[in-house]
């Protein structure tokens, strides 16, 4: 049998946005595709996402840019803040979505993974499968890789490690690599309603520790908080009372927001990166992205952006039988120094926060008041980073009149 009349198979290993985002565009292009889930559904962490345009123009490739501006709410003029309330920068929506082709929209995970999943086949996705790469496969020889399931082994002519920060794939192919580090933040985050009166998007920044407030489009807020603390610690009755502890006194709408909260709402987890990047983002028939890949600190929001990037790069670059080892070279190429870059400069606003000194902090409260004398040079710490285009232009004629600046009002 002619082998290019057989379906190339692809397995994916984990299904979260970054995964489910190279299913999609490996579906689309012709690969049959298998996404394996260790959790027993595709529930995602009650959180939101902000998402930039340049991870927008990367769902235009796959026909999921308008759907989810759609369902999405675009970020209105806000700007940061100190934790008593004063205004250190304001931004404008319209110059940022001018200067970067669009705007930056916030929607919800479910939203975002629902979407996606709705675009594959029924049984794609198995959930409750836990998966082991056992052997990454050779491309130059055309000797597949296997991926390991409760249910057997899986052959594959690709497989995608998007396994998330605690990568099971990410060792076998570096074995000798050093694992994400801890970056002395933890983090919170929480959808709840939103507050009685009308607030401005903002993210406001204290002494070791930020809060920010983002509106969702069905009226809730995703509300998220970094804090310095030790590695691994929980709160001393629950984590609601812990936000309470250290936010309670920070401006409004911040403490109405506090008071709404549940504590099973509330999600923590430690801030962890890795910034001595990997060689490459691949080894034999097996690729990484997203966390599994270049795990960073949400400082710049980008994580999930790259992810999505990631996604749509490695499809591009591999095509149904093509040379996959060339594809891969392909990939590896064009994401390690894109996404290294992205890691290194999230890594250097976390250092940044993580100072607590009164003088330091009084230093940074003055820098970030600068942007209220430039506004242009809080955007341009954005310039190659928010205006990536992907290297399909497949974009809708609606899509290409977002890329010329339009912001919904």
């Amino acid at each position: 049998m002619d082998k290019r009349t057989v379906t190339p198979r692809a397995v994916v290993v984990g299904s979260g946005i970054g995964g489910l985002t190279a299913a999609v565009a490996l579906h689309r292009s012709g690969w049959h595709v298998t996404v394996l889930e260790r959790a027993p559904s595709l529930r995602p962490v009650g959180a939101g996402i902000g998402l930039a345009p340049n991870a927008l123009r990367a769902l235009d490739v796959i026909g999921l840019g308008d759907e989810i501006r759609a369902l999405a709410a675009w970020q209105g003029d806000g700007g940061m803040r100190t934790a008593h309330g004063r205004w250190l920068a304001r931004t404008d929506a319209r110059a940022a979505a001018e200067r970067y082709g669009g705007p930056l929209v916030v929607v919800h995970r479910a939203t975002l993974i629902d979407t996606l999943a709705a675009r594959l086949p029924d049984g794609t996705v198995r959930t409750g499968a836990p998966a082991t790469l056992t052997d990454p496969g050779t491309a130059a020889t055309g000797h597949r890789a296997v991926v390991t399931t409760p249910d057997g082994d899986i052959e594959a002519d690709l497989v995608v490690g998007a396994d998330g920060i605690n990568s099971a794939v990410r060792p076998v192919l570096f074995p000798a690599h050093p694992a994400p580090e801890y970056t002395g933040l933890t983090s919170w985050r929480v959808v709840v309603p939103a507050p009685r009166r009308p607030f401005a998007p903002h993210e406001s920044w204290g002494r070791g520790a930020l809060w920010g407030t983002q509106p969702l489009k069905d009226g809730r807020v995703y509300a998220y908080a970094a804090a310095v603390a030790p590695a691994g610690g929980r709160a001393r009755d629950d984590e609601r009372a812990e936000l309470v502890r250290r936010f309670g006194a920070w401006h409004d709408p911040i403490p109405e927001i506090l008071a709404t909260i549940t504590p099973d709402q509330v999600l923590r987890h430690d801030i962890r990166h890795l910034t001595t990047p990997l060689p490459a983002f691949h080894r034999g028939r097996t690729a990484l992205l997203g966390d599994a890949a270049h795990p960073m600190a949400p400082t710049l929001g980008q994580g999930g952006n790259q992810a999505i990037e990631d996604a749509i790069v490695l499809a591009h670059h591999l095509a149904p039988h093509h040379d996959t080892g060339a594809g891969l070279a392909a990939y590896s190429a064009a994401r390690v120094p894109r996404t290294t870059g992205v890691v290194r400069t999230s890594a250097r606003v976390a250092r940044l926060l993580t100072r607590t000194s009164a003088p330091v902090v009084a230093l940074r409260e003055t820098l970030m008041g600068l942007v209220r004398l430039a506004p242009g040079l809080g955007l341009r710490a954005f310039d190659g980073i928010a205006d990536w285009r992907p290297p399909q232009h497949t974009y809708s004629d609606r899509a290409r009149r977002h890329d010329d600046g339009g912001v919904r009002r």
